[in-house]
């Protein structure tokens, strides 16, 4: 579909190729952009392009997927095809991270491209997939790079987001619901995004201050004590990345985390949202986890990809990430199930399988694997968000002594 016939304003792609490169990336003059998204995204990523290059970009790679493609490997490709992956492609991205090129995704991804295809060939590509993409994701994860994601109002996406609308009616109250939760249907979408951080920043100012010892989650079927690692920091809108530019990793963004002891996490958890994962759906997910790892799994939808994905590696079965999101969000408050780990992580608090973000430790920069592991941090090939926060949500902080605070009541915070 060319840009003509869109059926939503365009001129809204144009502010946000604006906020992707200046506020997501804060891309500097002579940096190197890898961008990527599916062929669908073009209006948007050809904006990107444009913005970065008017922001002093040396050079824009895009690097574009496709659905069908993708399916045709599912149909028709041999069963020995489902172990391979592009390691040359990711071994070039993480030179190009080595030479401080910033990263962009623009996210359009359809949740049920792949739900009617096997889910062992689709865990199989994943983990290969996840394997072949270390060189990069390590850059990505260590926040060694500027990085941050946007999103696209893909029409399938928006099919399934509003199921009671004609194609062109769903995708342009997708983009309607997109603009808004990316803060550029406003007039400064520049301000907005300044006050935004703001607030994020008072609230991962007073968790840094608390230096909590484990969060006790209870609510919605989650029942769920969550120790932190050593040393951690909690972080939350824009930081600063190794390479010292300062940017916003995700767009929108409504939450503040930090990293978990990989074994200390003990309890119930359910998903209060259904995970699209690898364009499969996973709904009512509920796990045990006994001295951090998930000992019992199960799921009315996907349990077969959800199994096999916590079967990736060692790590996969243990938590990297804790986030707390108040079900005040604007994107919750939009009632709105978008089907994509972007925003809804953003309308709920989640917790997240597999590698941990170094930038949550202090003194962590060069950390060895060894010191990672002794502070609690986990490793793992994954890194998949899901959501168990609701307006039910109590959270309490606890400190070493056992005293408890109380940070979320009914799904909001405290104070």
């Amino acid at each position: 579909m060319s840009d003509t016939n869109l059926p939503f304003d365009t001129a809204f792609l144009d502010r946000l190729a604006d906020v992707a490169i200046g506020t997501g990336l804060n891309l500097q003059p002579g940096q190197q952009l890898v961008l990527t998204g599916s062929a669908e995204t073009l209006p948007l990523v050809r904006r990107i392009a444009a913005a970065a290059y008017k922001a002093g970009a040396s050079l824009v790679t895009p690097i574009l997927s496709d659905e069908e493609i993708t399916r045709a490997r599912y149909l028709h490709g041999h069963d020995v095809t489902f172990d391979a992956a592009a390691g040359w492609l990711y071994q070039g991205m993480g030179q190009a991270y080595d030479a401080n090129a910033a990263r962009l995704h623009v996210s359009s991804e359809n949740p049920m491209a792949l739900s009617d295809m096997d889910p062992a060939k689709v865990g199989r590509a994943a983990k290969a997939n996840a394997i072949a993409y270390k060189p990069a994701i390590e850059k990505i994860s260590s926040f060694a790079i500027n990085w941050s994601i946007v999103s696209y109002p893909g029409r399938a996406w928006a099919q399934l987001v509003f199921p009671d609308l004609d194609a062109d009616a769903a995708q342009a109250a997708l983009a309607k619901a997109l603009f808004a939760a990316s803060r550029v249907d406003v007039a400064d979408p520049v301000a907005a995004w300044a006050d935004h951080n703001a607030a994020l920043a008072t609230r991962r100012d007073w968790l840094n201050d608390q230096r909590f010892d484990a969060l006790h989650f209870r609510g919605s079927g989650t029942d769920l004590t969550v120790g932190l690692a050593e040393g951690h920091l909690w972080s939350g809108g824009a930081a600063e990345a190794k390479n010292g530019i300062t940017c916003n990793p995700n767009i929108p963004t409504e939450e503040v985390f930090t990293t978990p002891h990989a074994t200390r996490v003990n309890g119930t958890a359910r998903a209060s949202k259904p995970l699209s994962h690898q364009g499969s759906l996973i709904e009512d997910i509920e796990v045990l986890f006994e001295d951090g790892r998930i000992t019992r799994a199960s799921a009315t939808r996907g349990e077969d990809v959800f199994k096999k994905l916590i079967e990736t590696d060692e790590g996969a079965a243990h938590l990297g990430e804790v986030a707390l999101v108040p079900h005040a969000s604007p994107i919750s408050q939009s009632g709105l199930l978008f089907y994509n780990t972007l925003y809804d992580e953003n309308a709920a608090c989640h917790i997240a399988l597999g590698q941990c973000y170094e930038e949550c430790l202090s003194d962590a920069d060069g950390i060895s694997p060894e010191d990672l592991k002794a502070r609690g941090g986990n490793t793992s090939l994954i890194h998949v968000d899901w959501m168990i926060g609701s307006a039910e949500t109590k959270i309490d902080g606890i400190r070493e002594n056992g005293d408890r605070v109380p940070v979320f009541r009914d799904g909001n915070w405290a104070s």
